[in-house]
């Protein structure tokens, strides 16, 4: 199968596991460094993200490895296969990329290897992609999301100066699994629990319950797409925001994988576009 014509080659990276912290009972977090990644470039944006590379069983990619090459000559079954994660946190001048994985046991790929990196371990990803960070100009900030998203608002809280307004909905399984993050004095972080309810259900009566302050907002709001969807439509058809002023998406998609939910989500994008030019006429 050959490249498309034109198309960029993407760019791989390759690190390896300096050290793993577990954060809470299902957070674990594993900083990657080495020199490969001396001209990584990240830090413009609060959600940079890196689609990690995992091996299907039975592939043996020849070195020095080739993402390329390995696309054109290989049936898709021994491609690689991708995982998207957020950068909590990037360090240039230690060379050091810190991220956080929600494990749940053996289930999916990278869960399992976080938990079982151990130091000189290889990791090879694409990227960084991203677009977000919390605007300067913003009245006010409104960061809602679930475990996948909360190295985002983690990394954005981190960003935001002393005196800015944010209000901040974080849900998680129960308190366990809360973490300590730094944040401005003028931040208000609620942490919701599931406790065995749906996924985003927490999330989307704390937005709409919430009495917004004054001011134009600037949102993030990422996690399963369900909620994301309820929300989005809250914010753009209810409380009228524009686009330019939302950052929000679904980072995954109850029952379907990463590969599934990917290759679904453009189609899934267009309908809520679709719906949501209806409502606002």
């Amino acid at each position: 199968m050959a490249t498309e014509p034109g198309r960029k080659t993407p760019k791989v990276n390759t690190g390896r596991v300096l050290r793993k912290e577990q954060l809470t009972p299902h957070m674990i977090r594993v900083v990657i460094g080495g020199d490969a990644l001396a001209g990584f470039a990240a830090g413009e944006f609060t959600d940079h993200y890196v689609k990690l590379l995992f091996a299907p069983p039975g592939a043996d990619y020849p070195e020095p490895f080739d993402i390329q090459a390995i696309r054109a000559e290989l049936p898709r079954e021994q491609w690689p296969v991708t995982r998207t994660y957020t950068v909590r946190a990037w360090d240039p001048e230690a060379v050091e990329l810190t991220l956080d994985f929600v494990y749940h046991g053996d289930e999916g790929l990278a869960g399992p290897w976080a938990a079982n990196a151990e130091p000189g371990d290889e990791i090879r990803f694409l990227g960084p992609g991203g677009g977000y960070a919390p605007s300067r100009d913003a009245g006010w900030h409104l960061l809602v999301g679930d475990e996948s998203a909360l190295p985002a608002i983690g990394a954005s809280l981190e960003s935001l100066p002393e005196g800015a307004v944010a209000r901040v909905f974080i849900e998680v399984e129960g308190p366990e699994e809360e973490q300590k993050l730094d944040a401005p004095a003028s931040a208000e972080i609620v942490w919701l629990h599931r406790d065995g309810g749906r996924v985003g259900d927490a999330l989307v009566r704390a937005v709409r319950e919430l009495g917004f302050p004054e001011g134009g907002v600037h949102a993030f709001v990422h996690g399963e797409a369900g909620f994301v969807k309820e929300l989005r439509r809250y914010l753009r058809v209810d409380r009228r925001i524009p686009l330019d002023q939302l950052s929000i998406s679904g980072y995954w998609r109850l029952g379907r994988d990463d590969e599934a939910w990917r290759s679904s989500k453009a189609e899934w994008n267009r309908q809520i576009e679709e719906e949501e030019a209806k409502a606002l006429g």
